[in-house]
């Protein structure tokens, strides 16, 4: 949300779980910091997303192929 902002803008979820870069599968929990970008555990899909401001759709920060097969990959993160 922005100072004054009236109405918000979906950038994830709304569409039915997936693992498109607009979707989540069980997202466990969110972070934003000091410059407004927006972090979320999607245990679901085995990964962290984030929205940079004014994003229209995530980026995949660390996981996303089969929980836990590879040295980058996360199994059921919360």
């Amino acid at each position: 949300w922005y100072k004054g902002a009236k109405e918000g803008v979906v950038i994830a979820g709304g569409q039915g779980q997936g693992n498109a870069l607009t979707q989540l599968y069980g997202p466990q929990g969110l972070f934003v910091d000091t410059v407004g970008t927006l972090y979320v555990v999607d245990a679901g899909n085995n990964r962290v997303m984030r929205w940079t401001r004014q994003a229209t759709q995530g980026t995949l920060i660390v996981g996303g192929n089969s929980a836990g097969a590879g040295a980058n990959q996360l199994n059921g993160p919360y």
